[in-house]
């Protein structure tokens, strides 16, 4: 399991589109040395497939099955937008307040993605990230995801 730092967390972050958002969540993944620059990429393509919004005000954007090679090791990153961003594709429905950016070596990333769908799946879990103060507060709230 990825072990999630304070340096991949941005809270009270902005953007003014989903496309900026999986920038800002993928290039944390860059900074800590998980991914090279090239996963950023496969995560806009993937999005542009498959939305990545999960419902509860949560999207978990990832690569493509290619973009495995652009992986060094699993790791999760953590953005809060208070203000919300739209990842709808043609109605106002799919606000998101809170992303994760997601690079699995292997089968890896699929243990997070439960994990985060099982805690993400009740929405007072979410409110609780969204109102996070520190990155700290963060990793306490989604250790409890993995018990």
């Amino acid at each position: 399991m990825a072990t999630l730092t304070k340096e991949l967390i941005e809270l009270g972050a902005t953007a003014e589109t989903k496309e900026e958002a999986i920038r800002l969540v993928g290039n944390l993944l860059v900074e800590s040395g998980a991914v090279n620059a090239e996963y950023v990429e496969s995560m806009l393509e993937r999005e542009q497939t498959v939305s990545t919004y999960m419902g509860n005000f949560i999207a978990i954007p990832h690569g493509t099955d290619a973009s495995k090679k652009d992986i060094y090791e699993t790791a999760i990153s953590v953005a809060t937008f208070p203000k919300g961003i739209d990842f709808s594709e043609t109605s106002d429905e799919n606000k998101v307040f809170v992303l994760f950016g997601i690079a699995g070596k292997g089968d890896e990333h699929l243990d997070l993605l439960s994990s985060i769908a099982i805690f993400c799946s009740e929405i007072e879990n979410v409110q609780k990230l969204i109102e996070a103060a520190t990155p700290e507060e963060v990793i306490e709230l989604l250790k409890t995801a993995n018990e």
